[in-house]
Order: structure tokens, then sequence, then C-alpha cells
């Protein structure tokens, strides 16, 4: 085979991936999500109209004081809401997302098969059903990738065609570098997004002292946390003498996986799971976990039924 025909291979294959994740999150769109997420979604949007002269049983909260001390009465800043709503995937493109050993249940018009993945990979069909239910509710949709730094940036447009890039984009990035540093992907998103957005952060959130940009993004936006994880990393099983990986420096260790350090690992992954859920449940960031080992389409649908009835 000349190295055109593999080119050529290789375009077909990821061409045809594109399609079968574009179907098979569409399928889950018009299943389960379309009216889930709508009703969560409604437009949540606020837009500054005008400021007018404060009437009784307006909230004290919308005086506007600068006008109101400048002109010695009482006005109020007067908002509508938009009736379309962005929506923003930061999607983690670190080297600890370029793993993955465990096989998921994957629906083709075959049936069902199982396909491994990589928590990237189960990262674009997660962020494929978000960005064509967002295009389904007539929302803008757009994608930040982020790993060591900000790597690709699409700002929140609608239209199917649109979706579809946004797809292709998280299908093909590139692994950008290590460590992540999600804490500079949101202070860069507080930066170009002005207005008010649904904002999914697709990652396995191995990154340090991000809290207070987390903090400071959910003053202004909707965040979303999905924890994305593989069993293998979770949970070691004895195997001797093993050299392990680093998964965010890449740093090689030989390691003995007796009972001991079997028992340390897992109370480490314990803690650090832990230290992650109180940091979402502090800032009131509703989230929820993905396994590259299980199908991702409850725990997406159950994320958004959660949330229905809430005001965000």
């Amino acid at each position: 085979m000349t190295e055109e025909q593999k080119k050529e291979l290789r375009l077909k294959e990821r061409l045809a991936r594109v399609r079968r994740i574009e179907i098979t999150a569409q399928r889950l769109v018009n299943e389960q999500l379309s009216g889930r997420y709508h009703s969560v979604f409604k437009g949540r949007g606020m837009s500054f109209d005008e400021v007018r002269p404060y009437t009784p049983g307006d909230e004290p909260r919308t005086i506007d004081w600068n006008v109101s001390a400048r002109t010695g009465e009482v006005f109020v800043k007067r908002f509508t809401e938009e009736r379309e709503l962005n929506v923003l995937i930061l999607a983690d493109a670190s080297l600890s997302m370029d793993f993955g050993l465990s096989a998921a249940d994957f629906r083709t018009g075959g049936g069902i098969v199982k396909e491994e993945l990589t928590k990237q990979g189960l990262a674009a069909q997660i962020g494929a059903a978000i960005a064509l239910s967002a295009q389904r509710n007539n929302d803008r949709v757009g994608l930040l990738v982020f790993g060591a730094d900000v790597q690709t940036f699409i700002p929140p447009k609608k239209g199917r065609q649109h979706a579809l890039r946004v797809i292709r984009e998280i299908l093909e990035m590139r692994y950008a570098g290590a460590p992540t540093d999600l804490a500079g992907a949101l202070s860069y998103m507080g930066r170009i997004m002005k207005r008010r957005a649904a904002v999914f952060i697709l990652s396995d959130f191995l990154s340090a002292d991000f809290e207070e940009r987390l903090r400071v993004s959910t003053r202004r936006h909707d965040v979303h946390g999905f924890v994305i994880r593989d069993p293998i990393e979770q949970e070691l099983f004895p195997a001797g003498v093993l050299t392990m990986q680093d998964l965010e420096t890449g740093e090689l260790k030989a390691v003995h996986t007796g009972r001991q350090f079997l028992e340390r690992y897992r109370k480490t992954k314990q803690e650090e799971d832990l230290a992650l859920e109180q940091v979402f449940k502090r800032l009131k960031v509703p989230y929820t976990r993905f396994s590259t080992g299980a199908a991702y389409d409850r725990p997406l649908a159950g994320h958004f039924a959660r949330l229905k009835g809430k005001t965000l």
C-alpha cells in the first residue's frame, strides 16, 4: 500500500468515525436527551434592556446605584430573557485523557458491539451529544480545547453544520501537553465569554489549583462537571512488578503491586475523588461521573433529569 493510499484510508476511517458518533449521538438526543435538555435550558441568559424609575414591587437587587446617586432618584435596571442560550464545551486534551483499557457497549445499526475507548474518545461522544442537543434547541454551541494551555477555541454559533464542526474538532484534537491547566482554561474563558453560558467541562480533573477559577466562573456561567474515568486507573490488581507511567508527565517508575501498595493506591484514589466531589459541592456545581467501561447515555440523561425544575 502506497503512502497516498494509507492517507486516503486514514481519512475514510476518520470520516466514518465522525459519522458513526454523529448517528449514535443523534439517536440519544432523539430518544432521551432532547426533552430533558430543553426543560433545563429554556433560555437562561438575561441581557440588559434599560434603566427606568423605581416602582413599588421592584426588587432591591435591581437598583442601579450609580444612576440613582447621580440623579437623586431611585432607578432600577431592567433585563430581558434571552431565548437563545450559549453553550460552551471545555474538552480536556491533556496526556492523561489518552488512556483507556476498558470496553463499553456501543450501539450500531446492526446491534450492540463492544468498543475500546480512551477517556478522550468518551469525551468526544459526550460532547457530540451536547452539541447536537444544543443545535436541536436552537442554541449556540462552541468549543474550548485545553491541556497545558488553550489549544482551540470555536466561538458559540447556531446551526447543524457548526455543531458538526465542533464534533469533528473534538474527535481530531491533538494532545495538548502536560500538566493540565484547567485554571488557565477557565481564566481564558472568563476573558472571552462575556455573555452567560452553560459550560460543560469534559475532563478527568487531574489538574491542580483550579477551585478559585472555577468559583469565579460560576458567578457568571452555569458550570457542569463531567468527570471521565477508566476503571483500570481506579482499581489496580496484583501483577508483580509493573512499570507505571504518570498520566500527566509521562514519567516512568517501577513499582511492586503488592497488597500494601494496592491498599495505598486505592486509598489515594478514594481521597482524590472525595476531594473533587467536595469542590463541586462547595461551589454548587452539578456533576456526573462517566466511565469508559460503561455506556454514557444513562448518566448523561440522568444529569439533565436531576436538574429539571431547578434554577441554574
